[in-house]
């Protein structure tokens, strides 16, 4: 497995592993409608793009090596709020689930915040995602939830997690 810095050159890959994502973890969580209007609103070229011009907004995809296919994405912001970065995208491709790979990425994650000087990831997750017994196992717990409008008549319904990275002894 290897996470490979995404540029403007890969807005269709992100696009194409966000959808095959989606129709797989969302098809009991959301009406198609809903998940076509998120899918063209938060993954549109142009939001996409937007989200790389930012300094301390990151795409990472993530490849497997041995079959030099793309497992999906992570995307997270540094610096969202004082000490704090935000997950806001990890998504996986259905035949890559439980293979190891989001937890390699959550590590990976977890590496670069620390390195970068935060001491805390932020996520949203919705309520009824299995992916958040996922983010439990890795160290995250719920320290709120919310109903944030989206937009078109549309809800996300979510818990917010976190999760605090220890500082390293001097």
């Amino acid at each position: 497995m290897k996470l490979i810095k995404a540029t403007e050159k890969d807005i269709p890959l992100i696009q194409d592993l966000a959808r095959r994502s989606w129709e797989n973890a969302y098809a009991e969580i959301l009406s198609g409608e809903q998940m076509e209007y998120m899918l063209s609103t938060m993954y549109s070229a142009e939001e996409i793009a937007a989200h790389l011009q930012q300094p301390h907004y990151h795409y990472y995809l993530i490849k497997n090596e041995s079959s030099h296919s793309y497992d999906g994405f992570i995307g997270y912001e540094n610096g969202y709020e004082e000490k704090t970065t935000k997950l806001h995208r990890i998504y996986l491709v259905p035949e890559s689930k439980g293979k190891g790979v989001g937890k390699y990425a959550i590590t990976f994650l977890k590496e670069k915040v620390s390195a970068y000087g935060d001491r805390r990831i932020i996520l949203n997750v919705n309520k009824y995602n299995p992916a958040g017994s996922f983010y439990k196992s890795q160290g995250f717990s719920i320290y709120d939830e919310g109903v944030f409008d989206i937009g078109n008549g549309f809800v996300m319904d979510d818990y917010l997690m976190e999760f605090h990275i220890e500082k390293q002894s001097e």
